[in-house]
């Protein structure tokens, strides 16, 4: 499950999806899901909820750890768009977040996210955050 600890908190819903943390950077993010019949859309497929909670997560905690780097409170989602190409329904998923821009305000982050049996993509998203120097 996810590692509390980089957070600095309990897991919450990433670990209630049952997402598993391998790999924390401020420059690389990796993580995967153990896809079930919990994570289907009453049709039988993965609900995209999941892809845009592995996008989500995995940039969040990237920029997290460079905020702290950098000196500053935290790093918050403000954005995030999640593009959907192929079906899912059983199998691990594997994510892998990279920074597209880490600036004094914002950080973007790009997510791919591929099927672990073929290596085919299933989704893809970026997420905008803001920078904190202070938590109100």
């Amino acid at each position: 499950m996810l590692d509390p600890s980089v957070l600095g908190v309990g897991g919450g819903f990433a670990e209630m999806v049952g997402l598993v943390l391998d790999e924390s950077s401020s420059s690389l993010v990796r993580g995967h899901v153990e896809v079930g019949k919990e994570h289907h859309q009453p049709f039988g497929m993965v609900n995209a909820g999941l892809h845009a909670t592995m996008v989500e997560t995995l940039a969040s905690v990237g920029a997290f750890v460079w905020a702290q780097e950098q000196g500053m409170m935290a790093a918050v989602g403000v954005h995030n768009a999640t593009d959907f190409f192929r079906s899912h329904r059983f199998g691990r998923l594997d994510g892998e977040a990279v920074p597209i821009h880490q600036g004094r305000s914002q950080q973007i982050w790009q997510v791919t996210i591929i099927r672990a049996s073929d290596g085919k993509m299933v989704a893809q998203g970026r997420l905008r955050l803001q920078n904190l120097d202070q938590i109100r």
